[in-house]
């Protein structure tokens, strides 16, 4: 495959993913291009793509360096901004022997807290002057894009210096009320760890500092709240409960009491999220679990009782608090999800179940009202049909 010939189909590849409003595109060895929508992969071609081809392709959207990293570590990340197209966070991996890659949409415009349907507590939140927030969620559930409204909510409603540090850049802060200092590792620092040792540095007020992944990590996010800065992360798992455990499970058991000592003291929020089907197909929503730490949950994680936290949170609304069961169903009650999909995302399904059957009072195919119909949050507007568009494949170079 020639280069330009790469190029140009990585680009209608790209422009047929923006137009049917999907996430991800998937080019594997030995398969056909496939685009996932709403949360579901679909082919796109009836041509499977060959190891030459993906190869070529991998290497039209690389540059030498990352060429190069891919050479040495088999992996590369970074993201790539076509023209007239959008911008996309890429992965290029290897498997089976092959070249493989996934290319995720990062949306044009800053979302707002408000467009996508998230809870109004957020942007208190997002206004705290310190603390630990921890955005907590599956692959794929809009954890980057949920942080990136709070992020634009804090640059338009206060003077800061605002300090990301992410792997790669996805979505691009133009300088508001605040500063916005955009750090990706392996073009603007050599690694994570020199740029989490000198952020402190550099004067911040809020730190964005992409994904908790090991002990080190923890230890710098804790640092950064200690020291009377709003400290932002995110984390994979599935609701609050698990995400304390995961990170109690970073550190060895004689470290564990100071650790839930700091955790006590620092964490200002963990706010969760799953991305539920939309009743009427028009997309997906979110479901949103919300911990806000005070007096009560602080003492539970200081004493390791992660398990009450839930009860607590159950019993909070009042102060901002809600479980996903409780998301769920104030999802269904007003029309957006069915039934169906909120008991197959509950964490309880039989509490939820019982909490439909007793207090909804939502009719059976009683029409959604307007603005479950009309809602701008999570909305796909142009969702994949049952015929996809075929896109045939460029040929491959004998040369």
């Amino acid at each position: 495959m020639e280069r330009d010939q790469a190029s140009k189909f990585i680009n209608q590849m790209l422009s047929m993913l923006v137009s049917r409003g999907g996430s991800d595109l998937f080019l594997t060895c030995d398969c056909p291009p496939a685009i996932k929508v709403d949360g579901k992969v679909v082919r796109v071609s009836p041509q499977a793509l060959s190891g030459q081809h993906t190869m070529a392709l991998a290497r039209t959207i690389m540059n030498d360096k990352q060429l190069a990293e891919f050479e040495r570590t088999k992996e590369c990340n970074f993201a790539i901004s076509p023209k007239d197209i959008g911008r996309f966070r890429v992965n290029v991996f290897v498997q089976q022997g092959q070249t493989g890659m996934v290319l995720r949409t990062i949306p044009k415009d800053l979302p707002s807290i408000d467009a996508l349907g998230l809870p109004t507590i957020l942007k208190d939140l997002t206004m705290t002057r310190r603390g630990l927030i921890i955005m907590v969620g599956a692959t794929g559930s809009g954890k980057s894009t949920s942080l990136a409204a709070m992020i634009d909510h804090r640059n338009t409603s206060a003077y800061d210096h605002i300090v990301t540090i992410e792997d790669p850049v996805e979505f691009v802060h133009p300088h508001k009320n605040s500063i916005v200092t955009q750090r990706e590792v392996g073009i603007d620092t050599l690694s994570w760890e020199a740029a989490l040792k000198n952020t402190l540095r550099q004067a911040p007020d809020v730190i964005l500092m992409g994904e908790i992944r090991d002990r080190e990590t923890m230890q710098h996010a804790v640092a950064f709240a200690e020291t009377g800065h709003l400290c932002m992360a995110t984390l994979h798992a599935n609701n609050a409960n698990q995400a304390l455990d995961r990170i109690v499970n970073f550190f060895p058991e004689e470290r564990r009491d100071q650790l839930l000592m700091d955790l006590s003291l620092n964490l200002r929020a963990m706010i969760s999220q799953r991305l539920v089907p939309r009743q009427d197909g028009s997309g997906r929503i979110a479901a949103v679990e919300v911990l806000i730490n005070g007096p009560h949950i602080s003492d539970l994680i200081f004493r390791g009782e992660v398990s009450a936290i839930k009860e607590i949170m159950k019993r909070s609304r009042e102060n901002g608090m809600q479980t996903f069961d409780q998301a769920l169903f104030d999802l269904y009650e007003g029309h957006f999800i069915s039934e169906e999909d909120a008991l197959r995302h509950a964490d309880s399904l039989g509490d939820l179940r019982l909490e439909i059957k007793l207090r909804s009072v939502r009719k059976a195919g009683e029409p959604p009202p307007l603005e479950a119909r009309a809602s701008e949050g999570w909305k796909v507007d142009d969702p994949l049909g049952a015929h996809p568009l075929r896109a045939p494949l460029p040929r491959t170079s004998r040369a």
